[in-house]
C-alpha cells in the first residue's frame, strides 16, 4: 500500500459519507464554474449542511460564508479542502482545533505534513479523492450505471 492509498480506504471515506451532516468547504468558490461551487451545490442538495469558507466572500450558495474555520462557530463534521496542497498544515490545525471529525482533500491537495496533523488529532484524512463522486459511488444510484462501488450486494435501498 502506498502512502497515498491509505488515505483512500472505502470504508473510511463510506464512513465519512454516511455519518457527516454539516460540511465545511475550505475554498468554495462562488462561480458556478468552479468545481468547488458544483461540490457545493450537490452536497447541499444532497441534504448537508454546507458551510463556505472563502475570506473574498461573504455569501455563497445562500450561506454565510466565513473568512476561516476558525471563525465557525457550529459543528462541523468534515472539512472539505479546495485549496493548494501547501496550505493543508495550517487548514488541518484549524480543523483540529475547531473539533472536525475528517478532513477531506480534493483531487490534487496532497500534502503528507497536513495530513500527519490532522491524524496527530484523532481526525479521519480522506485525500485526492472528490466528496462529490464519493458520494455518488457510495451514497448515491452511481452503481446503477455500472460503477465498481467495491460492494457486493443485490440490495437497491430506496426502491419500492
Amino acid at each position: 500500500m502506498t502512502d497515498l492509498e491509505r488515505f483512500q480506504d472505502p470504508s473510511a471515506i463510506q464512513r465519512v459519507i454516511h455519518t457527516a451532516t454539516t460540511i465545511a468547504i475550505v475554498g468554495l468558490s462562488n462561480n458556478e464554474l468552479r468545481a468547488s461551487y458544483f461540490v457545493g451545490y450537490y452536497l447541499k442538495r444532497h441534504g448537508y449542511r454546507v458551510i463556505p469558507v472563502n475570506p473574498r466572500e461573504t455569501e455563497i450558495l445562500g450561506e454565510t460564508c466565513y473568512a476561516s474555520l476558525l471563525d465557525v462557530s457550529e459543528r462541523v463534521d468534515v472539512v472539505n479542502v479546495f485549496r493548494a496542497p501547501d496550505a493543508l498544515p495550517g487548514i488541518a490545525r484549524d480543523a483540529a482545533t475547531i473539533g472536525a471529525g475528517a478532513l477531506w482533500c480534493q483531487f490534487g491537495v496532497i500534502n503528507e505534513q497536513g495530513a500527519r496533523i490532522a491524524e496527530d488529532a484523532g481526525l479521519t484524512v480522506v485525500m485526492d479523492r472528490c466528496l462529490k463522486i464519493e458520494h455518488a459511488r457510495y451514497a448515491g444510484r452511481m452503481h446503477w450505471l455500472g460503477f465498481n462501488t467495491q460492494r457486493i450486494t443485490s440490495v437497491r435501498t430506496g426502491l419500492q
